[in-house]
Parts: C-alpha cells; sequence; structure tokens
C-alpha cells in the first residue's frame, strides 16, 4: 500500500504521523459535533488518543494541498489483533459529499489488512452510506455475538444516546448494525466444480439490493426498541412508588 496517494490534484490522503499532530484538537471537536447532530454517539477520544494513533502510524488523514484537515479514521485492535476496528471516520463538514468518507474509509481498509492480514476487520453503525462503503469493501452484517466479547471494545459504545438498549439486551441487540470481513470467507474454495460459487459468491451480500428492507427493518426495529424502553421506564416508575 502506498502510504501516500493524490485524489486529484486538491486532496491528499495518507498514513499519518508526527507532523500531523497539531490536527488531533479539531479532528476530536468534530468528531464530538459531528455525533450531537446525528442524535447517536461514538466512542470519545482525547487528543492525546489520537496523537498516539498518529504516532503509532494506525491512522488515515486527509489534508488539501494547502495544508487544511479534510477528514480522518483511525486503527484500534481487540483480542490481541483477531479483530480490527476501522474507527472514528470523519470528514470536515465543508468536504462532505465529495467522496472523501469512502476515499479514507478504503485507505484505512488498506491499511488494516496490511497490517493484521489475518485479523477480522468489524465495525458497528446506523449509518446507510457507511454501509455502503463497507459492503463495497467485503464486509457483510454479522450478529453482536461475532463482535469481540472484549468488555473494551463495548465500552466504546458508553458515549451514544442507545447505550442503555445495548446494555438492556445483554449486548444482544441496540440500533447499530454489525458488519465484518472476514479474510478467511474471501478464500476461493479450493478444488470448485465446473459452473460452482465459491463460498465468496454464494453469500454475497446485495447492499443496494436489500438495503431498502434494512430500512425498513431499521424503523420497525426501533419502534420495538424503543417501546420496551417505556415498558421497563413505567415498570421502574411502579416499583418506586412501591417503595
Amino acid at each position: 500500500m502506498k502510504n501516500t496517494e493524490v485524489v486529484g490534484s486538491k486532496f491528499i490522503i495518507q498514513t499519518a504521523n508526527e507532523n500531523h499532530l497539531h490536527y488531533a484538537e479539531r479532528i476530536c471537536a468534530e468528531m464530538e459535533e459531528s455525533a450531537k447532530k446525528r442524535g447517536t454517539g461514538i466512542a470519545k477520544r482525547s487528543p492525546v488518543y489520537i496523537m498516539e494513533k498518529m504516532v503509532e502510524g494506525k491512522a488515515i488523514i486527509a489534508t488539501t494541498d494547502t495544508g487544511e484537515w479534510v477528514g480522518f479514521c483511525y486503527i484500534e485492535t481487540w483480542e490481541h489483533g483477531k479483530f480490527v476496528a476501522n474507527s472514528g471516520l470523519i470528514v470536515h463538514p465543508d468536504f462532505r459529499n465529495s467522496g472523501m468518507a469512502k476515499a479514507i474509509k478504503m485507505k484505512a481498509f488498506e491499511l488494516s489488512r496490511q497490517k493484521y492480514p489475518d485479523a477480522k476487520i468489524i465495525g458497528i453503525t446506523t449509518s446507510l452510506p457507511v454501509m455502503k462503503i463497507n459492503s463495497d469493501l467485503g464486509y457483510e452484517p454479522v450478529t453482536f455475538s461475532e463482535l469481540p466479547a472484549d468488555d473494551a471494545f463495548w465500552k466504546g459504545c458508553a458515549s451514544c444516546v442507545n447505550y442503555d438498549v445495548l446494555t438492556r439486551t445483554g449486548r444482544k441487540h441496540c440500533l447499530c448494525t454489525g458488519m465484518m470481513y472476514d479474510p478467511e470467507d474471501k478464500k476461493p474454495a479450493a478444488t470448485p466444480t465446473s459452473g460452482s460459487e465459491t463460498a465468496t459468491e454464494s453469500h454475497t451480500w446485495d447492499f443496494l439490493k436489500e438495503s431498502s428492507l434494512y430500512e425498513r427493518w431499521m424503523r420497525i426495529k426501533q419502534r420495538i426498541l424503543l417501546r420496551r424502553e417505556e415498558r421497563a421506564k413505567k415498570k421502574n416508575a411502579g416499583a418506586v412508588l412501591v417503595h
């Protein structure tokens, strides 16, 4: 993987390093502001944490050719490198809807595959655009039970407004969708017969075909979870009155 890539004549996407440390505070502030606007949460990270990722060579940053910050994403590992997550994807508001999110995500994916070729690359999101990008990269939806059991992984969800839904369901359900790229699934079958599909081909998730169904399911899922939450609140309120 090339460490630096010039997109058109204006944008530069590269593996972050010590020269980019001064962007850390701005990146953290934009992450927090973006989460507030979406009404969902992301793992809150300090500028120091972002700086550490830059120094370790575990982050992707996009800038203009004049040095203006455009976007960012970093890599986290879980269970001794068994799982890798491309986290904290953020694009400056002035550069959204320009294809930069996909370009940064693809570069982070390449970096993950380079550093951890045998790892399963995972993510959880409520964003359909992010799901589309993930789908294009070979991710497929998975149940939460297939994601890391490490408490530290799920602690990253603590700042999300839906965290109580996740905890009350024992980490089995939430409004997010889990996605995974498993390198083992992408290996071709050893001796495929003529005309037969490989394991990868037979299980490919057609995002464009199924996204409308997913949106409908998300609306249903949200209504169900909100109803459960209301019932739980009423039950707790009743218990307080009894005491």
